[in-house]
Formats: C-alpha cells, sequence, structure tokens
C-alpha cells in the first residue's frame, strides 16, 4: 500500500496530536525519510511518543520501520518515473561526494571542535563508539588516534562496549559515532558513560536526535543517508573528515611528541610489508 493511502486510511482513528503528525507527512513525504524522529516531532510540534504512536497506529513497528517504507515508495517512484542514466554516473559520484565535504565544512562549528581537540589532548582514556558502518569509523579514529601516540579503544562486540562504559570516568571521554543520532546502542553507551563521570563527544548528521541530548559536545556532518542506504561511503567521508580535523589539531597542539611517535608507530609495522 502507497504511504499517502495508508495514512489516508488510519486518519480518522488517529488522536489530534497523530493527525498533526501524518498532515506533516503527507506534506512532505520525500523528505521526511530524511527526518530524525526528533526533528519530525519538532517540525509537527508534537512530542517523540506521539510520533511513535503515529508510526505503529499506521501498521509499522517503529519510526525507522517507518522510513524504511518511506525509502521503498520513493524508490519505487523513482524506477517507474525515470530511467537510469549510468553514462556519467563517476562524475555524479565524484560530485556528490564534494558537495559532502563542503557541506560538512558549512556546518563546522570550530569552537565546538577546538574544545573536543582540547578534551581528547587532556583526556586520561578516550573511547570510540559505535555500531555498523559507524563503528568501522570508530575503528578507524581509534587507528588514527593511535599512530600519533595517543591511546584510545574502540570495540565491536556491544558488551566490550558496554564493560568499557561504565568503567570510564571523570577524566575520560567517550566519543560516539552515529549517523541517525538515533541509534540504540551507541546512544546506551554514551549514557552509562556519562553516567560514570565521562566528557562526552559526539558526531552525527542530525542536529535534533536523541544523541544531542547526551553530548556534551556535538559535531554535525554532512551526507544525510536514507534508510536503503545505510554505511554509505558519503556519510562516512563526513565522518573520516571530522576525525581527520581532530587528529591534525592534536598534531598542532603536540608537534615535537606527534612527529616522534608518527616515526615511531611507522617503524614499528615496517617490517610488516615486503
Amino acid at each position: 500500500m502507497e504511504m499517502n493511502d495508508r495514512i489516508h486510511t488510519y486518519f480518522p482513528s488517529l488522536t489530534k496530536s497523530e493527525q498533526k503528525v501524518a498532515e506533516c507527512v503527507l506534506a512532505n513525504t520525500d523528505e521526511m525519510m530524511y527526518y530524525s524522529v526528533t526533528e519530525l516531532a519538532d517540525f509537527a510540534c508534537v512530542g517523540e511518543t506521539t510520533v511513535m504512536r503515529f508510526c505503529r497506529k499506521i501498521g509499522f513497528k517503529g519510526y525507522q520501520d517507518f522510513k524504511l517504507s518511506l525509502a521503498q515508495n520513493a524508490g519505487s517512484k523513482k524506477s517507474d518515473d525515470q530511467e537510469e542514466d549510468n553514462s556519467d554516473f563517476v562524475r555524479m559520484i565524484y560530485e556528490t561526494n564534494v558537495n559532502i565535504l563542503k557541506s560538512s565544512m558549512s556546518l563546522l562549528a570550530k569552537d565546538k571542535l577546538m574544545q573536543a581537540i582540547e578534551w581528547i589532548d587532556e583526556a586520561r582514556y578516550v573511547q570510540f563508539f559505535g555500531v555498523g558502518a559507524s563503528g568501522i569509523t570508530a575503528l578507524d579514529a581509534k587507528n588514527r588516534l593511535l599512530r600519533i601516540g595517543r591511546r584510545s579503544e574502540a570495540a565491536a562486540d556491544s558488551h566490550i562496549q558496554a564493560m568499557m562504559a561504565v568503567s570510564m570516568s571523570e577524566g575520560d571521554v567517550a566519543f560516539g559515532i552515529s549517523v541517525s543520532g538515533s541509534t540504540f546502542d551507541t546512544n546506551d553507551m554514551l549514557m552509562k558513560a556519562k553516567q560514570s563521570g565521562a566528557k562526552v563527544i559526539a558526531i552525527t548528521n542530525y542536529a535534533k536526535s536523541p544523541i544531542t541530548a547526551i553530548a556534551d559536545i556535538v559535531l554535525l556532518t554532512a551526507g544525510k543517508e536514507m534508510p536503503l542506504e545505510g554505511g554509505s561511503i558519503g556519510a562516512k567521508i563526513s565522518q573520516l573528515f571530522i576525525i581527520d580535523l581532530i587528529c591534525e589539531g592534536l598534531a598542532h597542539r603536540n608537534v615535537i611528541q606527534t612527529k616522534q611517535m608518527k616515526e615511531k608507530t611507522a617503524r614499528a609495522v615496517i617490517d610488516r610489508s615486503y
């Protein structure tokens, strides 16, 4: 069933608050798949719980299930309405990624970036949290910091993450990475770390999302992805851009130490290559 038809079918049975959500979706269907649950709630002037009730009442398990259906409908319409031109996909992808970097630069709050760099520089311990594609970014961030002599950690296993989160304390930094800002596991780990006394930094594409209510510093990225585009390279590029800026900022604060550690870490692995 088409999303608009589904909403119209259930509309009379919705409460007035839920009908406000329905009206917003009907009027902006193509944009809704890029909204976080917090953004849609603000747009409709209702609470997040109202958005969740709306999704369940029209037959979805939750907000992410609702967004996935929106993306599937949009994909079907695209296939029906236009033939894809694959002749210049190389330039299309190149220009998309360049635009993502430009957008990330425009979203960058340099004061928050410098504060994050200072916290990491002074931290006793840094733990990166992320799952899925963002978990891979977390592992890459750990690798980048290690090469300049910064002890940090990132784990893929959720049980290990949970134990690490509750083991953190004052003077530590918990660094969460989530495109949507609505990833339950990541937000749960950050909350555990914060309750243990750690400072919290977050990278996300959504200024209004659950992760921003937990983080002390929020660094925004571009490259928003549809539910069907999970793990998109564009979103990852914007995350790695912020990680690169942080590493470069740390290097500028400790020029001699960074140079020495780059040489030591390079020599440590040079024998591992032919």
